[in-house]
């Protein structure tokens, strides 16, 4: 079920809209702005019903605040207000408001409007999911984890914890297209992102196909020595397929794994890590593939084999 927040000084009216929604909507009442930041940060909503006129701050401030923050800017938001003049309706609309509801209330009007833009939400996410996932794998495509890996590495700037950044690539890959073709290619890489997907599945992980043959992943936590430990775990999975390879180069499809794990600061460049991450791949595959190969945090390099 859909939830809606209403956010309302008014406990009579915010009950009205409720009784009005309550047989489609999953429907939470805040009745202060403040309580209203509070319930977006914790949970997800697909719609706002926001009051203009409240003590404190009003419905239009909190609005602006909901429109910079990046998790809270795509929910829409519907006005409540018994403010007619143009000159109101204008100022909300530039805010980023989705549309009005006049009080009093009709209930036909406020369920057609609501249904609406909780219908294009859906259309919306449903679209950026879709330019998000990599249609071969189901996984996170190169845009997302571009936005993403940024977003957490800030977080982890926040919060002082370790951040890994880790790369991935199918061994002999080209070999193996020319060999088996295409089709049987795209198998592989469907295979093993799904292989390594699996056992990347806490919410401090992140996996996305870098593009080809190629993945990245970001984890938040763990030290570089139990990251690489890890991976390596993967790595063996990885090879338990037991994927045939052309016999001149390997004997089964496996992965080069590279990585480093660092505690960042706002002084840190993102870019410069994700550098040495693919710097450690490119060692991994130099010196034997199939293996991991992992920069701690004091730069000190880890290797499997």
């Amino acid at each position: 079920m859909e939830k809606i927040l209403i956010v309302d000084d008014s406990m009579v009216q915010a009950a009205q809209l409720r009784s009005i929604l309550a047989d489609e909507y999953d429907v939470t009442i805040a009745q202060t702005a403040e309580e209203g930041l509070r319930q977006v940060s914790s949970e997800s909503y697909s719609l706002i019903l926001l009051d203009v006129v409240m003590p404190g701050m009003d419905g239009f401030t909190l609005l602006k605040k909901l429109q910079e923050e990046i998790v809270t800017q795509s929910i829409p938001v519907i006005l409540i207000t018994s403010l007619s003049d143009v000159e109101h309706e204008q100022y909300g609309l530039v805010l980023g408001a989705v549309d009005y509801i006049s009080k009093p209330f009709n209930p036909l009007i406020v369920r057609a409007r609501v249904n609406t833009h909780i219908k294009l939400y859906d259309y919306r996410r449903e679209v950026e999911l879709r330019s998000m996932t990599d249609q071969l794998t189901g996984i996170a495509n190169r845009r997302r984890y571009e936005g993403y890996s940024l977003e957490k590495w800030h977080e982890a700037i926040r919060l002082k914890i370790p951040f890994s950044i880790c790369m991935f690539d199918i061994d002999h890959f080209k070999r193996y297209n020319d060999t088996f073709g295409h089709p049987a290619g795209d198998k592989v890489i469907a295979a093993v992102a799904k292989t390594v997907a699996s056992r990347l599945h806490r919410t401090t992980d992140f996996f996305a196909r870098y593009g080809g043959e190629e993945f990245v992943a970001i984890s938040m936590g763990d030290s570089g020595e139990k990251i690489f430990r890890y991976l390596k775990t993967i790595r063996q999975a990885v090879e338990d397929l037991r994927i045939a390879h052309d016999p001149t180069v390997a004997e089964w499809v496996t992965v080069s794994v590279g990585g480093v794990t660092i505690v960042p600061t706002m002084e840190t460049p993102y870019a410069v890590y994700l550098k040495i991450a693919d710097t450690m791949l490119y060692d991994a595959k130099k010196h034997g593939r199939n293996q991991v190969v992992w920069a701690d945090e004091g730069m000190k390099q880890l290797w499997e084999k």
